[in-house]
């Protein structure tokens, strides 16, 4: 740049050119740091943040974190998962606790809320709020300020409840969670000078008692495969064999799992109880038995074994094993 102004007649040193050039950086980093705060009317809106606090056992922990606007009314709950399902139930927990729902709730730009690389809602947060009837808005990207009364939140959890503690296990985290919820709500607030339970009391939140119920029904595609199940949530959930290879819609709802292919319900089963479990039907694995004994079957090729090597012949019975047997459905 010193080389360019020269050109055009600058009689200048570099140092000065390097010295107005700092004072440029420096108004734009001050510029950059502005925030105006925007205090809300009562009932009008609330901030939720979902954040990673670390691991336990190996395996991730978040926290969702809901507070109001005007009162700081603050509500708080562990979870072992970043999955839509979740989060809605976070919400409708939060609504309970909180007495009720704001007009507008203000979000980050995460993949629940807002699909990745663009300004649509996830349909079904989307259907969610609509059912609530509130108003979803997130941030200006790399504008985290914006929502600065949780973010300050989920510092000051971190801060004054996580850090130095230790905990039992993921029941024990929860219940000391919820003691420290209840002081944080009781103490007085910096900002607003009052606690958030006294400035509660003037939320106007619409009341639960005038929805019904919200039931969230999760669709995904899924191919089965060759062994006549589809995969959901790391568990395997039994279908007909004359369906391997066909791409189905597996529904959740509640605790429920429902495999339709078109408008067809093929399967349903209870969700099952744990990660990684074999959920399967009698009639199912009985059929996919009996279709493979009726394949036509290549000739055995000749393989010569050692005396260390043995072949096993499993009965059905084994393979039923594996599933759990009180997941299988009369």
């Amino acid at each position: 740049m010193h080389q360019e102004i020269q050109a055009q007649g600058f009689t200048g040193s570099l140092d000065i050119v390097q010295r107005y050039l700092k004072t440029l950086r420096q108004d734009k980093a001050r510029r950059a740091k502005m925030t105006v705060r925007f205090e809300t009317a009562p009932g009008q809106q609330a901030q939720a943040d979902w954040a990673e606090v670390g691991r336990f056992g190996g395996q991730k922990i978040y926290v969702f974190i809901m507070v109001l606007s005007f009162s700081r009314l603050l509500y708080i709950e562990f979870t072992r998962r970043m999955a839509l399902s979740e989060l809605i139930a976070c919400h409708q927990s939060a609504f309970a606790y909180l007495g009720g729902i704001p007009g507008s709730i203000l979000y980050d730009n995460m993949a629940q809320v807002r699909q990745p690389g663009s300004r649509e809602l996830n349909p079904l947060m989307a259907d969610f709020a609509a059912h609530h009837g509130f108003a979803v808005k997130t941030h200006q990207p790399y504008r985290p300020r914006t929502k600065g009364k949780v973010e300050r939140m989920v510092n000051y959890l971190k801060d004054n409840f996580l850090n130095g503690r230790s905990f039992a296990g993921f029941e024990d985290l929860s219940a000391q969670g919820r003691t420290w919820r209840e002081q944080a709500n009781s103490r007085v607030h910096a900002t607003t000078g009052e606690k958030p339970y006294i400035l509660h009391a003037k939320e106007r939140l619409t009341p639960l008692t005038d929805l019904r119920p919200y039931v969230l029904a999760e669709r995904h595609e899924r191919k089965v495969d060759a062994e006549g199940f589809v995969r959901l949530s790391r568990s395997r959930y039994s279908v007909p064999p004359q369906y391997v290879g066909q791409k189905v819609l597996v529904i959740q709802k509640e605790r429920q799992i429902q495999v339709r292919l078109g408008e067809t319900i093929i399967a349903e089963h209870a969700l099952a109880s744990s990660p990684g479990a074999c959920v399967a039907r009698r009639e199912h694995v009985e059929a996919m038995w009996r279709e493979s004994l009726t394949r036509t079957t290549a000739p055995t090729p000749q393989v010569h074994f050692t005396d260390a090597e043995a072949v096993v012949v499993r009965p059905l019975s084994v393979y039923e094993s594996l599933c759990q047997e009180d997941e299988v459905l009369p």
